[in-house]
Parts: C-alpha cells; sequence; structure tokens
C-alpha cells in the first residue's frame, strides 16, 4: 500500500479549489525531481535546504503557466548565497510533465553552517519571471526579500505585485523509507485567493517596509473567509506534508472538508534541462573572432559548463562566434553572401 500510494503521487502537483470560502491551491509532492536536481552538484547543507524550498516553491506557483511557457524565480542576495535559481517549464502538450531545474550560486568561506539558511542570502530581491514564448515579452515581477523565508516573500510577492493573499506550508529535508537509501523529499500546500477582475490596490501596506499584507487588500466576508482557511492550513502536520503515504486528496479533506473542495487533474513533474551544444553556440554567436580568443583555454578549446545539469562542453574556437570560418563537424564554412 506505501509503494502504490508513493507512486501515485510523488513529483506531483495538485491543484483544488474551495468552493465556500472563494479560495484556490495546490498540493506538492516531490521525490525523484528534487533528488535530481541537488544531485547535480555538491552543496553544503545549508545551501542544499534553501534550494530544496526553491524548488518546491516553483512547483507550486508553476503550476499555473500554460503549455510550452517558462516560469522562473530568481532569488539574489549580498550574502554567502548569491543567487538562487529555478525554472520551470509547461508540458509541451496536455498529459505531458512539466519539468523543473535549479542551481546556487555562493561564496563558501562566508558560509555560516550554523545560522539560519535565509540569512546567508542577506539584502535582496525575490523576482518571478514568465517567458510566454517567442515573439511575447516576459514578464517580471520583483519584490525585496523579506518575512524570514523564501515562502514568505513568495507570499510578500503575490500580496504586492498581484494583490493576491497567498499562503505557503511547506516541510522539506532528508528522509529515509524503510529499506531506501537517505535522499531528499518536499512537500507543501499553497492556498490563495481567487483573483478579482479589479484587484485592490495601495499605496503603502502594513508590512516590513511598507509592503502589503493580506489585511491591507481583504475586507469584509472574504477577510473572514481566507482567515478561517489559513488557521485550517495552520493545523496541517509536517508528515501529512512530506509523509509517503498520506496521499493529497486525504489531506485535503482532512484540512478542509467544510469548505467544499474540488481536485481537478494533477500536473507529473520531472527534472529536465534544456541545455544543449545548438544552444551553447547559439549563445556564443554574438562574439567576434578576438572574444572568442579570450575565451579559448591553453589546450585550443572553448569550454562551457551548464549551472542546472553540470553538463560540460567543448568546442573548436574556430567553429564559433560570426566570424567562424569552419563547421561544427570541422568541414570548411561557406563564407556569406555578399
Amino acid at each position: 500500500m506505501t509503494t502504490l500510494s508513493q507512486i501515485a503521487w510523488d513529483d506531483t502537483v495538485l491543484p483544488f479549489q474551495l468552493d465556500r470560502s472563494d479560495v484556490r491551491g495546490r498540493v506538492a509532492r516531490l521525490d525523484g525531481v528534487l533528488e535530481k536536481v541537488l544531485a547535480q552538484h555538491n552543496y553544503p547543507p545549508i545551501v542544499e535546504a534553501l534550494v530544496a524550498e526553491v524548488a518546491l516553491l516553483t512547483a507550486l506557483i508553476g503550476q499555473t503557466i500554460k503549455l510550452r511557457w517558462k516560469l522562473s524565480l530568481q532569488i539574489r542576495g549580498k550574502g554567502p548565497i548569491r543567487i538562487l535559481a529555478t525554472d520551470y517549464y509547461g508540458p509541451t502538450d496536455d498529459g505531458q510533465p512539466a519539468r523543473i531545474r535549479g542551481w546556487a550560486s555562493f561564496d563558501a568561506e562566508r558560509l555560516d553552517p550554523e545560522a539560519d539558511p535565509f540569512s546567508q542570502i542577506g539584502e535582496g530581491y525575490f523576482a518571478i519571471l514568465i517567458d510566454q514564448g517567442e515573439g511575447t515579452l516576459p514578464y517580471q515581477g520583483i519584490t525585496p526579500l523579506a518575512g524570514g523565508s523564501l515562502s514568505a516573500c513568495a507570499e510578500t510577492y503575490f500580496a504586492q505585485s498581484e494583490q493576491l493573499p497567498t499562503r505557503f506550508a511547506l516541510s522539506y529535508g532528508r528522509t529515509t523509507l524503510p529499506g531506501q537509501p537517505e535522499r531528499w523529499r518536499a512537500g507543501g500546500v499553497m492556498i490563495q485567493v481567487m483573483p478579482k477582475a479589479s484587484p485592490f490596490a495601495a499605496k503603502e501596506g502594513s508590512g516590513e517596509a511598507g509592503l502589503l499584507q493580506h489585511g491591507d487588500i481583504l475586507e469584509g466576508d472574504e477577510e473572514e473567509n481566507w482567515g478561517r482557511v489559513n488557521h485550517l492550513l495552520g493545523t496541517v502536520e509536517e508528515l501529512e506534508l512530506i509523509g509517503p503515504t498520506v496521499q493529497p486528496t486525504e489531506l485535503l479533506v482532512r484540512l478542509f472538508h467544510e469548505e467544499a473542495p474540488r481536485v481537478f487533474d494533477p500536473q507529473r513533474v520531472e527534472f529536465g534541462c534544456t541545455c544543449s551544444e545548438d544552444r551553447v553556440r547559439g549563445t556564443l554567436s554574438i562574439y567576434s573572432a578576438k572574444d572568442i580568443g579570450h575565451m579559448t583555454t591553453e589546450d585550443g578549446k572553448v569550454t562551457a559548463d551548464c549551472q542546472f545539469c553540470g553538463a560540460h562542453y567543448e568546442f573548436d574556437p574556430k567553429s564559433l562566434g560570426f566570424e567562424a570560418v569552419v563547421n561544427p563537424d570541422g568541414s570548411a564554412r561557406e563564407p556569406a553572401d555578399e
């Protein structure tokens, strides 16, 4: 029974709606996908914890984007942990899995392994970017880091940029199942007030540095409904979020049975990176032969490593840039028509 439940819900995002309170949400479980994201690098535990948290947030937030869209979370700070970045690629077709990748940049010498992980980011910003594809302008929303956790930053982002009260309940860490090696596992719930046609906008909120909070946006029945659902979510236990035997549907009934929960089709997620030799060549195509020369190693190669998946690429410098004289296969390149 344990195995069946685990197979059914691991690496899955389940969207739902609470009809009584006009609140929507998602339940996410990450297992193999999170393990693969972290296995690409040898991060210290304090960095792994933050990458796990941002990957879980990405899965919960990204489920709403359309087919073939891309959603990115970027956290940049002035502390020892400089960058946390994740990408969520919407499914290419209905019924196909979404893909997640992530990475972190940090100064190992400045890290304090005993400190709270979030404090190691320092002053900075939290950003969400949505790319709808070729021929469109990407959307970008930014808020300052505040609230003491990445989930709190995401809540502030939605209040400030979207005027949508939002809350996350997350759990993540290394776990061991009977007969299996230790591995990363994460689970979480996201709830959010349903968007209205004309969202409230305030000049200044009551939160840190004047940022908006849910109390600045909601009033009347909406505020009462939101407060009630938040109270119910506050009763969730860590084992319910991360445990392999607790199905998301059972969790929703336990938490919100009086709010008339309604579930929709689940979305599978997997680890996936879009890097390729052609993409790297395309990135380098804007450089001159002189620029390419500065990138060339003593061995006469230009190398590139993917920050997300660790893939290593090596190129003949003569085949790179807009002044390339040979093709990727080494054959002479035909001169461009004048």
